[in-house]
Order: C-alpha cells, then structure tokens, then sequence
C-alpha cells in the first residue's frame, strides 16, 4: 500500500503510525511514517497559538518521541489500534497541552510484525461536553450508575461513605483487586487516602502507613511521571521499566505494593490538583476499558471533591477565626446553645475564659502587627495546653475553653501551666477564671461563674502592675 498517497486523501490534520509488535506480544517502537500536508505543517509551521511538538523538522519513519514525550497512554491507543485492530476514538487534554484533542485512529494493514494505524486529530481552545461522551454505552452506563450516588450527598460523614462505596463498584468494574482515592491538600502540603477498596490482603497496606509529611512530595512527582499525559499506565514489565527510570523511590514502592499493572489519573478542578485516582492487579486484555472508566469517572468525582472542599473551605470560614485559627464566637454560641438546650450532653463539662492582658496598649504602644502576633501566640499556649479541648475567640482579648471529663482541680493546674508558658512570649499575660460543673444543661451558670474568676484575676494582675492597666 502507498501510505503516502493514502494519507494524502485525508483533509485533517493525519500521519501514518507503525507500531511493533514484539514476540512475546507486548509493544515495541512506534514510529511516525509519513504525514499530510496539514499533519507537516503543524509540525514544521505551527499556529503560533498552538504550539504542538518538540521537533521543528519532520523526519519519516521518526520514532513518535522525537516530537512528543513518551506517553504510555498514547501507547496503549495505538497498540490497540494497529495490532489489535480495532477502530480508536478519544477526547482528551493532556496536561502539556493548553487545549482538547479530538482523535481518531484506524487500523491499515500490517507487514510482518510491523502494523499501521492512522493518527488524525482536531483541536479545541475549549472542552466539548458533547465529545466527551464518545465513550461505549456499557461503559458510559456503568459510570453513571455508581457516580450518581454522588449526588445529594450533604454532610462530610456521608460524603466519605458513599465516595467509598463509588470506589468499591469502580474496582468492580475494573476487576482490579484494588482501587484508591487519594486526597491532596496545596495549602496544607498534605495528602490521605480518602476512601479504598482493596483485596483482602496486605498489599497496600503500607500505603496506608505512608501518609507521614513528606508523602505530599512523592505523590506530586507522579505528575512529572505521568509527563503531561492526561493519566499513568502500566501493563507490562516494559511499562514499570520506563517507571523505574523516571521515579525510582515510586518504582520501588510499586514493587514493594506488588503492583504488575495500574491505570492512575490526577483529579483536578481548573489548575489545582486535588488528589489521585489509581486502580492495580487487573487482567490487562483490559486495560483500555478500565481506563475508559476511570476516565470518565474522574469527571465526576474530581467534580464533588472540588464542590466538597468548598463547602468545607466555607465551613472554615463561618466557624474559625482567621487571625488565631481557632474556632470563632458564633460557633462558640452555637456550642454553648447546643449544651443549653440539650441538644448535646457532656460529661463535667469544665469552662475556662482566659483573657489577654494589655492588649490595648500592646496595640496603642507597638502598632496592630504586635497586637496581632500577641493573639496569635496566646492561641498557640492555649492550643498546646488544652489539645483536644474546644477552643473559641470570644472577642477581641478573650478566649473560651470548653472541656469534659475534668475534675476541677486538674483544670485549675491546666489554667496554672497556661499562665506559666505565658512567660516565654512578648506581652503575653492572661487573666483566667474557671469552672466545672455536672449537669450540661446548666452551662450558663459555669459561664458566669468563670468570667466573674477571670475579671478578679485580671484586677489582681493591674493592681499589681499598674502601668500595664488599659
């Protein structure tokens, strides 16, 4: 066959693909044959707006990474096309691109161990929804079926159970024996595994132990891995040795998990990469269809991660106090309400109001940056004294803290040791008063009790150190 005439009938954008298909029937070379006009000139003229290859010059016969980076997901596309023969068609946005990819791939016959396919793509500045659903109908079906489940989910509790069921079906419907969602957290540099389904082995087991501080930096280096593809696979040893190459700490810990095959995508909303979705183990004859899945599941699900960490973010805001980072006075009152009422019943609950000394002439004398940093490190003292209490900003100067369980004298050497470390930072003095009582339900009288102990403490402290009264 003239594969250049051939090629030449076709009006967009087209090259002729050749892929080796080596004794053992895994993948070999895949070189780039022949082109279009259209196919050269985009290579050797590009668009000055779409920038595509690394190449400038086009050279027939060219192994495919002179003009891209390797990328074993366009591998798989094109293994599957030319040696399996089957017709391939795929909307995609690698992440090195700045656009979508409309591609088609078809098989044209074969010499030997070397097979054709055509390559014709079209591009588009923005992502078609009508594009994306080029997918089979079983797997499309499937998908929707178990990421509907997403939907109305409304608090955080049930959220994380039915993400862990949505992975549950999504191992199903891979055949993998594992599937995982990692979290990722940019403002944190922190990541967890939300929510797997694994085997019942111990696989992944360190996986789980892995989420130490400095994890956060060896799953962002899987993107550098995956090279600007739109996801990871591997399916044969060939694949683990391009990873070994590229990421030897990873590839040591796939070898450690026992991992012979994976197909892993980034979950991402705009330019922030939220997490990972990975599935292992599965028999690879079908490793496109679990691509396809996890493909468009990742639509979905990065969609309610992304609207979930926005309610959250909103939650933080409405409950937390910027400045010190401990919850602010309107959760406070919803707490105290909450007791009041009996909406919630707390064994001794033990009420401590610990006030800041000075910090108005802090303010007035060195400016509201000190003022500012005054708060900041009373919050950390109280924080490291009262860990696992609830901590409020009452107000300006004023904190409250709300404990259970603690019998009045362990409380009072707690306000002691909060006193105590005052002493290590600039300007920070409290006045504190306590209290504990037994029935919940009576919290106002330990708030009253509390703030009259803190006022004397505090009228004690000017008496004693006259210049510091406000």
């Amino acid at each position: 066959m003239d594969l250049q005439k051939f090629v030449d009938q076709i009006e967009p954008m087209t090259c002729i693909m050749s892929v080796e298909e080596k004794e053992d029937g895994s993948c070999g070379e895949i070189r780039i044959v022949t082109g279009n006009k259209a196919y050269i000139d985009s290579i050797e003229n590009p668009s000055p707006d779409v920038p595509l290859l690394k190449a400038t010059r086009f050279e027939p016969n060219c192994l495919y990474e002179r003009y891209i980076p390797k990328d074993l997901n366009f591998e798989l596309f094109c293994f599957n096309c030319a040696v399996r023969k089957k017709p391939m068609h795929t909307y995609v946005h690698p992440e090195r691109f700045d656009f979508w990819f409309d591609i088609f791939m078809l098989p044209v016959g074969s010499e030997g161990h070397i097979h054709y396919c055509t390559y014709t793509q079209e591009i588009t500045h923005q992502a078609e929804t009508g594009k994306m659903a080029g997918l089979s109908q079983d797997i499309a079906q499937d998908v929707l079926s178990t990421c509907i489940k997403l939907r109305g989910v409304k608090d955080e509790s049930g959220f994380e159970r039915t993400m862990g069921s949505v992975i549950l079906d999504l191992r199903d419907l891979c055949k993998a024996k594992n599937c995982v969602l990692l979290l990722m957290d940019s403002r944190q540099k922190t990541c967890r595994i939300l929510c797997e389904a694994l085997e019942a082995t111990d696989d992944l087991d360190h996986l789980r132990r892995a989420m130490m501080p400095d994890f956060y930096d060896i799953a962002l280096s899987w993107l550098d891995t995956i090279g600007g593809s739109n996801c990871l696979i591997v399916k044969d040893q060939a694949d683990m040795e391009y990873i070994r190459k590229r990421n030897p700490a990873w590839y040591a810990s796939l070898i450690k998990s026992q991992v012979q095959s994976l197909v892993l995508f980034p979950l991402r909303s705009g330019d922030e990469l939220l997490g990972y979705i990975w599935a292992t183990n599965f028999d690879t004859v079908d490793t496109l269809r679990i691509k396809e899945t996890l493909e468009l599941s990742t639509y979905f699900i990065a969609s309610e991660i992304a609207n979930y960490i926005l309610l959250s973010r909103l939650r933080e805001l409405s409950t937390m106090d910027l400045l010190t980072g401990i919850m602010n006075r309107n959760e406070m009152n919803n707490r105290i309400d909450e007791l009041r009422e009996g909406k919630v019943r707390m064994d001794r609950p033990g009420i401590v109001f610990a006030d800041l000394n000075g910090l108005k002439r802090v303010n007035d004398r060195y400016g509201h940056e000190e003022g500012d940093r005054m708060l900041k490190n009373g919050a950390a003292i109280l924080r490291q004294v009262f860990a696992g209490d609830e901590i409020y900003r009452a107000g300006g100067d004023e904190f409250m803290i709300l404990t259970r369980g603690m019998e009045e004298e362990e409380l009072k050497k707690r306000c002691e040791e909060v006193k105590r470390l005052a002493v290590d930072y600039p300007h920070v003095s409290f006045a504190v008063g306590w209290c504990v009582i037994q029935d919940s339900g009576k919290i106002r009288d330990a708030l009253k009790k509390a703030d009259e102990l803190m006022y004397l403490d505090k009228e004690k402290y000017y008496q004693s150190n006259p210049k510091q009264r406000r």
